[in-house]
C-alpha cells in the first residue's frame, strides 16, 4: 500500500514536470491592460515590457526587484530610444529581492495606482511561479495576463524551477 502511494506521488510529480517543461507559457500579443509588471532577473524582460508600452498595450510599467544602487537614468540608458518612456511611464521597485517579494511589491504598487489589470512579463520558464506569487499577493479584483518571453531553458533550469513551484505551492497550502 505504501509503495503504491509513493509510486502514485512519483508518477504525478513526473507527469507534472513533463507538463511544465513541454507546455511553457507563450507571449500574450496585443491585449490592453492597465499596467505592465516586469520582475528583474532575465534577459529581454524589460525589452518586452517597453514594447508593450510603445504599442500602447498598457499605460504604466513597474520594474520590480531593481537593485538599490541602480539609478533610473542609468537603467534607461541601457535601452536606447526609451528615455521618454522611462520618464513618463516606468516606475522602479527597489524592495523586492525574490519572486515572492516581487508579488508583494507589485500588489502595493497596483493598489496605489488603482490598477485593475496587469500584464506580467517574465521568462517562459519562470512565468508559472511568478504568476502564482502575484495571484497570492493581488486582490481578486485585479486581472493578471501572462506575457512570456520565449527562451531556450536547459533541462536543469526547468528542473529547478519546477521544484521551486511545487515547493511554493505546497507551502501555500499551509498558508506560508
Amino acid at each position: 500500500m505504501i509503495v503504491r502511494l509513493l509510486s502514485s506521488v512519483l508518477l504525478a510529480w513526473i507527469l507534472g514536470f513533463a507538463w511544465f517543461a513541454i507546455l511553457l507559457p507563450q507571449p500574450l500579443g496585443a491585449l490592453q491592460t492597465d499596467a505592465v509588471v516586469v520582475p528583474t532577473g532575465g534577459p529581454l524582460r524589460i525589452d518586452r515590457g517597453l514594447e508593450a508600452l510603445r504599442n500602447e498595450w498598457a499605460d504604466r510599467m513597474l520594474i520590480s526587484g531593481v537593485d538599490r544602487d541602480v539609478r533610473p537614468a542609468e537603467l534607461s540608458a541601457q535601452y536606447p530610444g526609451s528615455t521618454q518612456l522611462f520618464d513618463c511611464c516606468v516606475d522602479l521597485g527597489f524592495r523586492a529581492y525574490d519572486t515572492r517579494s516581487n508579488g508583494i511589491e507589485t500588489a502595493r504598487w497596483a493598489e496605489q495606482r488603482k490598477v485593475t489589470s496587469v500584464r506580467l512579463v517574465t521568462t517562459d520558464w519562470h512565468m508559472r511561479r511568478a504568476e502564482y506569487e502575484l495571484q497570492r499577493a493581488l486582490p481578486d479584483s485585479i486581472a493578471i495576463y501572462t506575457d512570456a518571453v520565449a527562451s531556450k531553458p536547459s533541462l536543469m533550469t526547468l528542473w529547478r524551477e519546477y521544484n521551486k513551484l511545487v515547493v511554493r505551492w505546497l507551502a501555500g497550502l499551509f498558508g506560508v
